[in-house]
């Protein structure tokens, strides 16, 4: 029987990586039932923190304290047995397999896997905390948020009483946000302790009863929730005064730069997820895509970038018919593209900085001359984005992989921006990052707005597109519901359209 955890410690944890101090003599504490946020900027040293609590690093000094005695973590078999459970940001479950044979992977010590009593097992738990999950389903048949659900099953099945969520609300719509939030609120109430790590400042001011604010490393501000606002949160995060970035100035747009013909496509499961899309994007505007996540926001900047074949209809960037083109003469063509999935997609984690900055002209000049790579041209030009952009990295050698969300963002946005595309598709640029990346991703692309170039941005951020854009079409099952001036929308009208209901959104 797993000890029920009524206080624990962190004490003077430091922890170093070859040309990072990710860890500075950091101190945390948590009581029975409390929801402890750990708050900070991407890089600042959280997730860190927390794999040290989780066996996953051992801390290079610092001492770890449960009920007033000091226990040495190991490794997460370890952590698991002190009742410390931790549910990270890339869920890390089998597709093939049921939401049961998921959660009971790896506690077998036998051939024989008796699933009626963990079935069992399992529905006591969603029946206590209102998980509300299926243990015969299939993980590849659940949204996100559902996924969510079963890695939060896993650790409660193995006896967690308390529970470490890193970024958990970084995946998810606004509504699965919102019911995380109510179900860690039960799960605290029935004495369960919960540390999340996140930069979403609403979300910790409406969760946690306290707040650790880390920047750099080190434990800047430790205060209780009530006591501060999401303004003096921000400015301990990011050492400064936030300054919101709004579009400014009279809209003024040029020719079409990108331009949809009723185009349709089909989805993944074989559906049509575009019906019919009419779009376009002038020199110098933003235009923001509307909707709840799963009505063809996906399949829309695939087809524009060439990853996803049309069934029906016509492309044409900056002048010329992209309908067939493969993603490369697109490239040529003039698309600048951040997809939704940053680093798969977005990047190749394993490659450096520097060949990721140069991915798509690595074959030209000046980075190449007679196929062979200019190493001092490259360096160079990967030396000042690196600075310009304010990637925090230890050098350029170091694999994208290693960097946090929000710096590979900027990894992408750098790339992307410098080759001086003619049109830029942002898929969701800012989930993820904390509030100073969306400040500075933000400033990037006003920035490249004012410098003439068509951009596509799709978000479910309404207060972001508010802010952003100059015209905002909402989509909803893969068509266009409208198109509407910036002027004339609010969350009201674009909530009904997001919903399908035209008729009283005017």
């Amino acid at each position: 029987m797993v000890k029920k955890i009524e206080h624990l410690e962190m004490v003077g944890i430091t922890k170093r990586f070859p040309g990072v101090l990710s860890n500075n003599n950091v101190n945390i504490q948590i009581k029975t039932g409390e929801v402890l946020a750990i708050l900070g900027e991407n890089g600042a040293g959280k997730t860190t923190l927390m794999n040290i609590l989780y066996g996953l690093y051992k801390p290079d000094a610092g001492k770890i304290l449960l009920n007033g005695k000091q226990v040495s973590i190991n490794s997460p078999k370890e952590a698991i047995a002190l009742g410390i459970g931790m549910v990270h940001q890339h869920f890390m479950l089998v597709p093939t397999l049921t939401v049961c044979e998921n959660v009971i992977l790896g506690l077998s010590k036998s051939f024989i896997v008796d699933i009626k009593t963990a079935t069992q097992r399992i529905r006591e738990i969603t029946d206590t905390y209102g998980l509300a999950i299926n243990p015969d389903a299939y993980v590849w048949q659940l949204s996100v948020g559902e996924q969510q659900r079963v890695e939060i099953i896993k650790a409660l099945y193995r006896g967690a009483n308390l529970l470490i969520l890193d970024e958990p609300t970084a995946v998810l719509t606004p509504q699965e946000s919102k019911e995380l939030i109510q179900l860690l609120r039960n799960m605290s109430a029935q004495g369960n302790s919960i540390i999340i790590i996140s930069h979403k400042l609403h979300e910790v001011m409406s969760l946690s009863d306290r707040v650790t604010v880390l920047r750099d490393g080190e434990v800047c501000a430790d205060v209780c929730t009530r006591e501060t606002s999401q303004d003096a949160l921000a400015q301990l995060m990011v050492g400064r005064e936030m300054a919101p970035c709004q579009r400014e100035g009279t809209f003024s747009p040029g020719k079409a730069v990108l331009e949809l013909q009723e185009v349709y496509s089909q989805g993944d499961k074989g559906t049509e997820a575009l019906t019919g899309v009419s779009l376009t994007i002038r020199e110098g505007e933003i235009l923001g895509i509307a909707g709840v996540s799963g009505n063809g926001q996906k399949e829309l900047a695939e087809v524009i970038a060439g990853l996803r074949k049309l069934s029906k209809g016509k492309i044409s960037l900056n002048g010329k018919e992209s309908t067939k083109m493969s993603p490369a003469n697109i490239i040529e063509q003039g698309l600048g593209y951040i997809p939704e999935d940053r680093l798969r997609v977005g990047t190749i984690p394993s490659f450096s900085i520097w060949e990721n900055l140069i991915l798509k002209d690595h074959h030209q000049r000046p980075f190449a001359k007679h196929l062979l790579l200019q190493n001092r041209v490259i360096m160079s030009h990967s030396s000042s984005l690196v600075e310009k952009y304010g990637i925090k990295t230890p050098t350029l050698e170091t694999p994208t992989s290693s960097l946090s969300g929000g710096n590979i963002q900027r990894v992408i946005l750098a790339r992307e921006i410098t080759r001086s595309p003619v049109a830029l598709v942002a898929a969701y640029p800012t989930r993820g990052l904390d509030i100073g990346a969306t400040e500075y991703l933000h400033s990037k692309l006003l920035e490249a707005r004012s410098n003439g170039i068509g951009v596509l941005l799709i978000s479910e951020d309404l207060e972001e597109l508010m802010s952003l854009c100059d015209n905002i079409a909402v989509l909803y099952e893969g068509r266009v519901m409208k198109v509407i001036p910036v002027e004339e929308a609010n969350e009201r009208v674009l909530g009904l359209l997001m919903a399908g209901i035209a008729e009283q959104a005017s």
